[in-house]
């Protein structure tokens, strides 16, 4: 089985059998849009919620909004099915502690809520997540099973 590395601010199509790997994922979020029946899926390591301006990003995969979108466009592209998609997320974890920054404020949970917005926007499910905390991940995302796994030094290894 091929692995392949997700770089930060970028995302990757795979088909089966492979795995889509982001290592360092901090208050960064990583989104997997799985198609099952045909095994292809597509993951980013989005960095920012959003532009404040509006504006499109040179890198597609840099903002939560442009990254989903280009999934969508790719795993359509490619054969799948809208109806058939489905949504795994991890990530967007609170690094650092600022006495001027509140919880609610942190990078991580604005990610984290933005892909989730998104994902409703756009109608598909969210199926599973491993969100949050104050510790870094390693994710994993297979496409012969459509499970992701995450690896953490701190709560050792999660799989949804």
């Amino acid at each position: 089985m091929s692995r392949i590395r997700v770089p930060f601010a970028s995302y990757l199509l795979a088909e089966n059998p492979a795995i889509l790997a982001c290592h360092g994922v901090g208050s960064c979020v990583v989104v997997a849009l799985y198609d099952g029946q045909i095994k292809l899926a597509a993951v980013a390591h989005i960095m920012l919620p959003g532009r404040s301006d509006g504006g499109k990003s040179l890198r597609s995969a840099q903002y939560s909004d442009q990254a989903i979108e280009a999934m969508m466009e790719e795993l359509a592209r490619r054969g799948s099915s809208r109806d058939r998609w489905v949504a795994k997320m991890a990530g967007g974890a609170q690094m650092f502690l600022f006495s001027s920054l509140l919880a609610d404020e942190s990078p991580g949970k604005r990610n984290v809520e933005a892909v989730t917005r998104k994902l409703n926007e756009e109608g598909i499910p969210l199926i599973g997540s491993d969100v949050g905390k104050n510790f870094g991940r390693t994710v994993e995302f297979h496409t012969d099973s459509g499970q992701m796994i995450i690896r953490t030094i701190c709560e050792g290894t999660r799989v949804i």
